[in-house]
């Protein structure tokens, strides 16, 4: 087996690093070693301290993101295969062991495992039902487009040729999506391994929060696509009826506007892009009813916020990008 190493980038992380790195330097293994990397990306709390308190190599930097903090790791690492998770997140004892078994097929070079969470605010819990979503979806195919960093390994001569995650990227936020896209596009296999399990100890547990990440990952989602085109309209991690959600409560807000010069056109396409926003709730809805009957019954709504949150941030990245304005050009 080869040599494994395990990448966590932190920034004030104290609230739950002892969770994560006793997790981690715990794992069990039924052959070989690894190692566990703690990239200190410019904390001004107790992160330091926490992390000297576990067998873990400590690397401190001054604050780049978390882009550069895992890169930093990298170049750190002695083994064969990278790992990431994050510092908000608790590995289960076999984690290591489950994301290193796929690459003993010699064509993988990339593998993604899950999260969960044991919050129980109905917010947190939403949140989860989307990921469970996304997993039905990428356990049903034999390889996938999108690697999580939350769950993440990689080889590493291929995570450095290919020049690690851009830099550029200011937060955790879809990095990890413009990486997996770089990698498709090279050909590489990438594949999903459902028994690799996290535990994510901070899902968004409020609207505000909910909304801001949202907001944020369709801002940086389309600078993405900018840069990949070619994934614009299909890849493995994205439900269709998400996009389709977006478009079709956008004609509704249309449709309010048109009210207002025309009753009868401006309630035809109000009514008709809310029913048609609620046949594509379905899909979730059933994955929802399974999961927690609570977030089934609230789904519609916080679906709503999702589009609008979502659609948003991806009006407000073609503004800026219609501006002429460069939104990497503060991280060069």
């Amino acid at each position: 087996m080869p040599s494994l190493s395990v990448i966590v980038p932190a920034w004030n992380a104290e609230k739950n690093l002892a969770l994560c790195l006793r997790s981690l330097t715990r794992q069990v293994l039924s052959k070989g070693s690894y190692e566990v990397i703690l990239v200190d990306d410019g904390s001004t709390d107790q992160t330091a301290e926490i992390a000297r308190r576990f067998p873990v190599v400590y690397h401190y930097q001054e604050n780049q993101g978390p882009a550069a903090a895992r890169n930093a790791g990298v170049f750190l690492a002695k083994g064969d295969l990278i790992f990431f998770t994050d510092a908000d997140c608790v590995p289960d004892p076999n984690w290591l062991e489950e994301m290193a078994a796929p690459f003993a097929r010699p064509e993988v070079t990339a593998v993604k495992g899950v999260y969960r969470t044991e919050q129980k605010d109905i917010v947190a819990r939403f949140a989860q039902v989307e990921f469970e979503e996304r997993f039905r979806m990428l356990e049903q195919r034999e390889s996938i487009d999108m690697v999580d960093t939350y769950a993440a390994g990689f080889k590493k001569k291929i995570f450095m040729d290919l020049g690690g995650f851009d830099i550029r990227f200011p937060k955790a936020n879809n990095e990890d999506t413009e990486f997996s896209y770089r990698m498709a596009l090279q050909g590489y296999t990438m594949v999903f391994t459902p028994r690799a399990l996290v535990r994510h100890l901070n899902h968004p547990d409020s609207v505000f929060r909910y909304f801001r990440l949202k907001f944020g990952r369709g801002f940086w989602r389309l600078m993405v696509y900018r840069m990949h085109p070619e994934r614009m309209v299909k890849d493995s991690y994205t439900p269709q009826t998400l996009k389709l959600q977006i478009v079709v409560l956008f004609l509704g807000l249309i449709g309010l506007f048109v009210l207002f010069a025309s009753l009868f056109w401006g309630t035809i396409l109000l009514a008709g892009s809310s029913l048609f926003f609620l046949a594509l709730t379905f899909p979730f809805l059933r994955i929802a009813y399974r999961h927690d009957r609570a977030v089934a019954f609230l789904s519609p709504p916080l679906l709503a916020l999702r589009a609008v949150a979502i659609g948003s941030g991806v009006v407000w990245a073609g503004i800026q990008l219609w501006l002429g304005r460069d939104v990497f050009e503060s991280r060069k």
